[in-house]
């Protein structure tokens, strides 16, 4: 292969995509049954998973099962199928709970994933062409934003309870990979606003986050909203878990990675579509390699990165 000018030119062959949504899966107990989007190359056998956790932002629908288009549509054209739910902090369920986890709904969104895990029979049935294509040995786990703080807890970062203090242990074996986009850090950089009203935030543990990682963040973002650590908050979940980890730092990028949530949001503010791309190949290349041990793709696309003149960013791993 010759050597690529950028990382959105390793040479791939999208297939066509199949999205059906939505497919509402039972949950007892929840406030409301759970509705999930499901993207699945046309072609292919033993695919494997990856359960995609939608950030909170301020637009009405990219947290839900409608966003992030750019990500599941890629992971999908590239061999995953991809699960998106509809978490409870969704603008689209208007919900006014007094639950406890209210608003962001922390420990719902990490049992909403294990919930699409338990009942992979009953999407199969819903998606008819996906039936008996899953490889359920290999699931990863992506998630942005709050959703990384999500993934973050599946993949065994611990959090004490507010209301009681006790430990809360969510993570899940059947994830054998992930990567957190723009997640939380450290609990005791918390802003004003974020302590106020996040106060979960503060007790994050990433000493048992054992899973592999990537963690990518924006030199740029540095969320005054969340934290008052700057932009390096977001690195933090690599540098305060264990190996084997690693860290995509963006040059340039602000908390929407150049725009991962949906094409042409009025939020990004570093919309830059040549980012999107480097984020979508970097990050299926991790969980390529990740799940199939010996790949190369993810070698592949850090060499792609880097092998230019100006990287849109860097790599290190542990």
């Amino acid at each position: 292969m010759s050597e690529p000018t950028s990382a959105a030119n390793i040479p791939s062959a999208p297939t066509p995509v199949l999205s059906v949504s939505p497919v509402v899966l039972p949950a007892p107990g929840r406030a409301v049954d759970l509705q999930v989007r499901v993207s699945a190359p046309l072609t292919g056998s033993e695919l494997p998973i990856i359960l995609l956790s939608h950030g909170h932002g301020r637009s009405n629908h990219l947290s839900s099962l409608n966003g992030y288009a750019p990500l599941a549509n890629y992971y999908a054209a590239h061999g995953f199928v991809v699960i998106q739910p509809t978490h409870l902090d969704s603008k689209t369920l208007t919900l006014d709970s007094k639950d406890p986890d209210a608003p962001l709904y922390w420990r719902a969104r990490a049992e909403d994933m294990k919930r699409i895990l338990d009942q992979l029979d009953a999407i199969e049935r819903a998606v008819a062409a996906l039936a008996g294509r899953l490889d359920r040995s290999k699931v990863a786990v992506v998630g942005h934003s709050m959703g990384g703080h999500t993934a973050s807890l599946l993949l065994g970062a611990r959090h004490k309870a507010p209301h009681d203090g006790t430990e809360v242990n969510l993570s899940e074996p059947r994830i054998k990979a992930g990567v957190l986009l723009a997640a939380p850090g450290r609990g005791d950089a918390l802003s004003k606003f974020a302590a106020e009203n996040y106060s979960f935030f503060s007790t994050i543990d990433y000493s048992r986050m054992t899973t592999p990682a990537l963690v990518v963040a924006g030199d740029k973002d540095d969320s005054p909203h969340l934290t008052v650590a700057g932009a390096d908050w977001h690195a933090e979940p690599y540098f305060l878990s264990p190996s084997p980890k690693s860290l995509l730092t963006l040059f340039d990028a602000g908390h929407g990675l150049g725009g991962v949530s949906g094409y042409d949001v009025a939020e990004t503010t570093d919309e830059n579509p040549e980012r999107v791309a480097a984020v979508q190949l970097l990050t299926w290349a991790y969980l390529r390699t990740g799940l199939y041990p010996g790949d190369s793709a993810w070698q592949e696309a850090q060499n792609a990165l880097t092998g230019v003149a100006r990287p849109l960013g860097r790599v290190e791993s542990k």
